[in-house]
C-alpha cells in the first residue's frame, strides 16, 4: 500500500486500512482532533472486532447519508445497546449485499433491536402479509418484490444473530441447528407466502389438488443461507390445474427468494413435474434405483393439501426403510458417493468444501448410509437432519462416541465456513479460498471468530484448521462408509433383526441352530436393556449369527461369544473392534465356531482380538521377537512367582495369537510348531533366570553354572499346543563349589523352575518333563557334566542315543550347553554308523512301543502319534536312519524331523518320492494332533471320526461347509496308509 492510501497511525490500531478511515469517523461522529470520541470507544472496539472494519465503517456512514433523520437514534443505539450494536456491525461488516439491503431501506435498522426480532414461528405472517393488500393477494411483479424484500429482510435478522457473537464475544452463539433450522423456516414460510401468489395467478387452491415435499437440506432442516430448496410435487385429482399451481410457484419463488429445484421428482427432469400419488407409488415400487431412496430419506411435506402430503409420507416411508435389502444396495450407494466426487475438477477438490474428499458430502453420505442399512428397525435413527441423526448413531452405539463428536465437530466446522462464504454476497459458493488469497482468507478467518494466536495470523490458523477436518472426516469416511460390516447388516433381512421374535427362532432354526430357544436366550442376556453395550450387539449380532451359522458348531459358537462378550464387558474396546473391523468380526465367528481351547484363552488374553483384522500382526511377527519381549518383560519382575506369571501371561498371548492364525489356515504347521517351541523356550530361560537369582539370595551364593537341554519335540522346535518340555538339567561347580553343593544348589532350581511352571492353571499346562535323564524317574534330577559323560561312555543305551538326537541347548549357561552337546555328539553319531545289534535293539522297542502304547480303544488308521503312519512311524524310521548315517553326512545332524528328511533325500540314501511320503504325512498328523486339541479343548492324539469336532477339524484344514468331512478322514488315512508303508520298508527292511 502506498504511504499516500495508508490510514493514520491512531485510526489504523482499530484495523482500518482505507484512508479515508478517519474523514468517516469524524462525520459519523466517533473522532476529535484528539482521537475517539469519549462516547464511541465500545463502538470502535466492535468495528475494530468486525470481519471487515472498514467495510463496516463504510455502510455505516452509508446509513448515516441515507437516513440523516434517524441517524442520532442509531448513534445513541449503537452506543447504548451491545446486541443491537453486535448485530448491526456484524452485518455491515460482513455482507455487501445485506448493506446495501439497510442504505436501501431507512428505518430497516431497527429490525436489529432485540425486542423487534421476528419470531421464526411468526415468519409465515409476515410473509403473508407483505403479498396482500387490504385483504387480497398480490399478484404478478408487485408480488414477487413485496415477496423478495420481506425475505431479505427476514434473512437479515437472522444473519445478524448469527454474526453478533463474532463482534461482542459475550452474547450468545447460535448453534448451527438454530441458524439452519430458522433459514428452513423462513423457506417453509416463502413456499407458503409463494403458494398464495400462485393460488391467486391460477385461480385454484391447493387444497386437495398440491402438496410440496421438501427434499434435501430443506427436508433436513438444515438449509444454507443461499441454497436451491430441492422440492417434489404431489397432485390430487386434478394433475393439470396441479401441475399449473406448481410452475406458477416454482417462477414466483424463483425470481423472489431462492431456486426451486424439482429434479429429484422421478425420472427427473424428463419427468411429469407434477404426480398423483398412484403414479408416485407404482414408479417407486418397480423403477427407482437406490439413490432415489437416499434422497427419500429427507422428503417432508412442508406446504399445501396437508392431508395430501401426509398421505405421500406414508407411502414412502415403508419404502425408504427397505430400501437397504435391495440387492448391492451398500454397493451402490458407494458406487454413487465415488461418480459424485469424480465429478469435482482436479484443480478444485481440495478447495471444495461440499463435494470433495473430507466435504460434506462425505458426512452426509455415511450417516445416510448407515441409517439407511440400521434404521429398518432401529426408530431412532429416522431422522432427515445430519446432526441429529449423527447423534442418535453415536447413542445407540453404531458410531464411536469419539467418532461422532469429532464427525459432528468437523461437519459444523464445515457447514459453518460455508455459510460464512455465502453470506459475504448471498452468493451460492462451496469454495474454500486459494492459499495465497490472503485478505479473503482473513475476512473469513474473522467472520469464523477465529484470530491471530501465538504470532501465527488468523489466515493461517483457518487454513490449518480447514485441512485438519478435511483430513478428519475423510479418514472417518472410510473408516464408516466403507465398513464392510454395513453391506453384512442389509444382506440381514429385516425381520431377523428383529431378535427376540418367534420369527427369529424359526430363522435360528433355518440357519442350522440345533438349540433355537437356547440361542434366543444368549441373544436376550446379549442385548436386554437399554445400554449403549446392548444396542451394539443388536446390530453385530444378526451379522454373527449368519457367520456362526456358517462353522461346525454354531450354538457352541454363539455360547462362546456370550461368555467372550461377558468377561470383557467392561473392556471399554471389545465392542467398538468388533463393530468397526468387520474382519475381526468374520475371523471371531470362525474360531468361536470351532475351537473351544480358544474362548477360554481369549477372556484372558483379549488384546489378541485386536490382531484378527490384521493378517501381518496376526501370522508374521517374527519368534525371536515374541521370545524376547517374553524374556525382557519377566526379567523386570523381582521374585520367581512374579516373573513367572508374567511369562504365562505372554505365552498365554502368543499361544492364542498363534492358534488363531492356526485355525483361520494363516500359518503353516511348521511356523506354528516353530512359534510354540519358541515362547516354551523363552518361558523355561525366564523361569530358570528367576529360580538362579532366589536360590543365590537363599544360599549367599551361586554354587553352580546350569544348562538346559532341550529334548524331544523342545529339541526339534516341533512342539505342539499341548506338548509338554522335556530337557535334561546339567550343572557344573562354580565359586570354589564342590560337586555335592553344585549338585544340590542345581537340583534346587530344577524343582523351583518344574513346581512352578507346573502349577495349576487355566492355560493349556507347562510340564516340565525330564524323564529322558539317565536311569529316568530313578535318576538324579541334575548332574554335573563329569556326570553324564561318564554315565554315557559306560551305560549309554541305544534309546539314549536315539534320544539325543534331538538335543540341543535352550537355557542357562551356553557354554556349559556347548561342551554337554560335544559329549553326547560321539553316542548320537556313532562312528561307523549303529551296530546290528542296536538296530535290532531299537526296532524291538518300536515293536514293543505300537503294542503297548497305543490304547486299547484307539482307531490305529487315525491315531496321529501312534498310528499306522503316524509321527511315531515317521519319527523312528527318520531318527534310526541318522543313527546310521549322520556320522558321515553333516546335513543329518539336525534336530528336525523334516530337515533329517531333506538330509536323506539330498544324499540320496532314501528315494525322494518316500521321503515326501513320510514328510507329508508328518505333517499333516503333527497339524491334525494340534487342531484336535485346539477343536476339543484339550491334548488328543485320536482324531474325531463323527460329529461336530471332525467337521471343525476338516474346515481348519480347508474344507468347505458343504463338503463331507468324512473326505479329511479318508484323505488322512490316504496319506499316512503310504507312509506306513515307507517306514515299515525303511525301518524294518533296509
Amino acid at each position: 500500500m502506498a504511504e499516500r492510501d495508508r490510514p493514520a497511525a491512531s485510526v489504523a490500531r482499530y484495523g482500518f486500512t482505507d484512508r479515508r478511515a478517519q474523514d468517516m469517523l469524524r462525520a459519523v461522529g466517533w473522532w476529535t482532533d484528539d482521537g475517539p470520541s469519549d462516547t464511541a470507544a465500545d463502538v470502535l472496539g466492535a468495528l475494530a472486532r468486525t470481519p471487515d472494519p472498514d467495510l463496516a465503517l463504510h455502510s455505516v456512514d452509508r446509513l448515516r447519508t441515507v437516513d440523516e433523520e434517524s441517524w442520532q437514534e442509531i448513534n445513541d443505539t449503537l452506543r447504548t445497546n451491545t446486541a443491537f450494536r453486535a448485530r448491526l456491525l456484524g452485518v455491515l461488516g460482513y455482507s455487501t449485499v445485506l448493506g446495501d439491503l439497510l442504505a436501501s431501506r431507512p428505518g430497516q435498522w431497527r429490525r436489529l433491536v432485540p425486542a423487534s426480532l421476528t419470531a421464526t414461528r411468526d415468519y409465515e405472517s409476515r410473509l403473508a402479509e407483505a403479498v396482500s393488500s387490504e385483504g387480497d393477494v398480490l399478484t404478478g411483479p408487485t408480488a414477487v418484490r413485496s415477496l423478495r424484500m420481506a425475505y431479505r429482510e427476514l434473512l437479515l435478522e437472522i444473519a445478524a444473530e448469527d454474526l453478533a457473537h463474532v463482534v461482542e464475544s459475550e452474547l450468545p452463539r447460535p448453534s448451527l441447528t438454530d441458524v439452519t433450522r430458522a433459514l428452513t423456516e423462513l423457506a417453509e414460510a416463502a413456499l407458503r407466502a409463494g403458494l398464495l401468489i400462485a393460488q391467486r395467478e391460477v385461480g385454484h387452491s391447493a387444497d386437495g389438488t398440491l402438496a410440496i415435499i421438501a427434499m434435501g437440506k430443506c427436508g433436513a432442516r438444515e438449509l444454507n443461507y443461499v441454497s436451491d430448496v430441492d422440492v417434489v410435487f404431489v397432485g390430487g385429482d386434478d394433475i393439470p390445474v396441479a401441475t399449473r399451481l406448481a410452475t406458477a410457484l416454482m417462477r414466483i419463488v424463483g425470481q423472489s427468494c431462492f431456486e426451486l429445484d424439482a429434479a429429484l421428482r422421478p425420472e427427473g427432469k424428463a419427468g411429469a413435474l407434477v404426480r398423483s400419488l398412484d403414479s408416485y407409488e407404482s414408479y417407486y415400487t418397480r423403477w427407482a434405483r437406490t439413490w432415489e431412496f437416499q434422497a427419500l430419506l429427507k422428503a417432508r411435506p412442508v406446504a399445501g393439501d396437508v392431508e395430501l402430503g401426509q398421505r405421500y409420507a406414508e407411502l414412502i416411508a415403508p419404502m425408504v426403510w427397505s430400501a437397504a435389502e435391495r440387492d448391492d444396495f451398500v454397493v451402490d450407494v458407494q458406487r454413487m458417493r465415488r461418480r459424485v466426487e469424480r465429478h469435482v475438477p482436479v484443480e478444485i477438490v481440495d478447495r471444495e468444501l461440499k463435494l470433495g474428499r473430507g466435504g460434506l458430502r462425505d458426512v452426509e453420505f455415511a450417516v445416510q448410509l448407515l441409517q439407511l442399512v440400521h434404521g429398518r428397525v432401529d426408530t431412532t435413527l429416522r431422522s432427515p437432519s445430519t446432526v441429529d441423526a449423527l447423534e442418535a448413531l453415536g447413542v445407540g452405539g453404531y458410531v464411536g462416541r469419539v467418532d461422532a463428536a469429532e464427525l459432528r465437530e468437523s461437519y459444523e466446522f464445515l457447514r459453518t465456513v460455508e455459510h460464512r462464504l455465502q453470506l459475504r454476497g448471498l452468493r451460492r459458493t462451496h469454495l474454500f479460498p486459494e492459499q495465497d488469497d490472503v485478505e479473503r482468507l482473513r475476512w473469513l478467518a474473522r467472520a469464523c471468530a477465529i484470530r491471530p494466536a501465538k504470532g501465527k495470523p488468523e489466515n493461517e490458523i483457518l487454513t490449518s484448521e480447514f485441512r485438519r477436518h478435511v483430513r478428519r472426516i475423510r479418514r472417518l469416511h472410510e473408516k464408516l462408509f466403507y465398513r464392510p460390516l454395513l453391506e453384512a447388516v442389509s444382506k440381514v433381512p429385516t425381520e431377523a433383526l428383529r431378535l427376540t421374535t418367534e420369527q427369529a427362532a424359526s430363522r435360528l432354526a433355518a440357519l442350522g441352530y440345533l438349540a433355537p430357544d437356547g440361542a434366543l436366550r444368549h441373544i436376550q442376556a446379549l442385548t436386554s436393556g437399554v445400554s449403549r453395550r446392548a444396542a451394539i450387539q443388536k446390530t453385530l449380532l444378526p451379522v454373527l449369527l449368519d457367520l456362526l451359522a456358517d462353522t461346525p458348531d454354531a450354538d457352541g459358537g454363539l455360547l462362546a461369544y456370550r461368555r467372550v462378550s461377558e468377561a470383557l464387558a467392561d473392556t471399554p474396546w471389545y465392542l467398538r473392534v468388533l463393530r468397526d473391523e468387520a474382519a475381526v468380526v468374520e475371523r471371531l465367528a470362525t474360531i468361536l465356531g470351532m475351537s473351544r481351547l480358544v474362548p477360554d484363552l481369549l477372556v484372558r488374553a483379549p488384546e489378541v482380538l485386536r490382531l484378527l483384522g490384521n493378517r501381518e500382526e496376526l501370522a508374521g511377527k517374527s519368534v525371536e521377537e515374541a521370545a524376547r519381549s517374553l524374556r525382557i518383560a519377566s526379567d523386570r519382575q523381582s521374585g520367581l512367582k512374579a516373573a513367572v506369571a508374567t511369562a504365562r501371561s505372554l505365552r498365554r498371548h502368543e499361544l492364542l495369537r498363534v492358534a488363531c492364525a492356526d485355525l483361520l489356515g494363516l500359518m503353516d504347521v511348521n511356523a506354528v510348531c516353530v512359534a510354540l517351541s519358541s515362547v516354551w523356550t523363552a518361558v523355561l530361560q525366564v523361569a530358570l533366570s528367576a529360580a538362579i537369582r532366589q536360590r543365590t539370595t537363599d544360599t549367599g551364593s551361586e554354587h553352580a553354572r546350569i544348562a538346559v537341554i532341550g529334548m524331544g519335540r523342545l529339541g526339534g522346535e516341533e512342539l505342539g499346543y499341548g506338548s509338554d518340555a522335556d530337557v535334561l538339567f546339567v550343572c557344573e561347580p562354580v565359586n570354589g563349589a564342590t560337586n555335592e553343593e553344585a549338585v544340590k544348589f542345581a537340583t534346587a532350581v530344577a524343582e523351583a523352575v518344574r513346581g512352578t511352571l507346573g502349577a495349576p492353571s487355566q492355560d493349556p499346562p507347562l510340564v516340565v518333563d525330564t524323564d529322558l535323564r539317565p536311569e529316568g524317574r530313578s535318576g538324579p534330577l541334575v548332574r554335573t557334566l563329569d556326570s553324564y559323560r561318564a554315565y554315557y561312555a559306560r551305560w549309554g543305551m541305544a534309546w539314549e542315543a536315539q534320544a539325543l538326537l534331538r538335543a540341543r541347548v535352550v537355557a542357562g549357561d551356553d557354554d556349559l550347553g556347548a561342551r554337554f552337546i560335544d559329549i553326547v555328539n560321539p553316542l548320537r553319531y556313532p562312528e561307523g554308523g549303529l551296530s546290528t545289534e542296536k538296530t535290532r535293539e531299537i526296532r524291538r522297542i518300536k515293536a514293543r512301543v505300537e503294542t503297548e502304547r497305543l490304547p486299547r480303544s484307539a482307531d490305529p488308521t487315525t491315531h496321529t502319534k501312534f498310528g499306522r503312519g503316524g509321527l511315531a512311524d515317521v519319527e523312528w524310521t527318520v531318527q534310526l536312519w541318522q543313527l546310521w548315517h549322520a556320522h558321515e553326512i553333516a546335513e543329518l545332524r539336525t534336530t528336525s524331523t523334516l530337515a533329517a528328511l531333506r538330509a536323506l533325500a539330498n544324499a540320496e540314501l532314501v528315494d525322494s518320492d518316500d521321503v515326501d511320503a513320510l514328510a507329508r504325512a508328518w505333517e499333516l498328523a503333527t497339524r491334525a494332533r494340534n487342531i484336535t486339541m485346539l477343536v476339543k479343548g484339550k491334548p488328543s492324539d485320536q482324531l474325531p471320526t463323527s460329529g461336530r469336532e471332525l467337521a471343525a477339524v476338516a474346515r481348519a484344514f480347508g474344507y468347505s461347509a458343504d463338503d463331507d468331512p468324512g473326505e479329511f478322514l479318508d484323505n488322512y488315512r490316504r496319506v499316512t496308509r503310504r507312509a506306513h508303508a515307507v517306514a515299515q520298508r525303511l525301518f524294518y527292511e533296509s
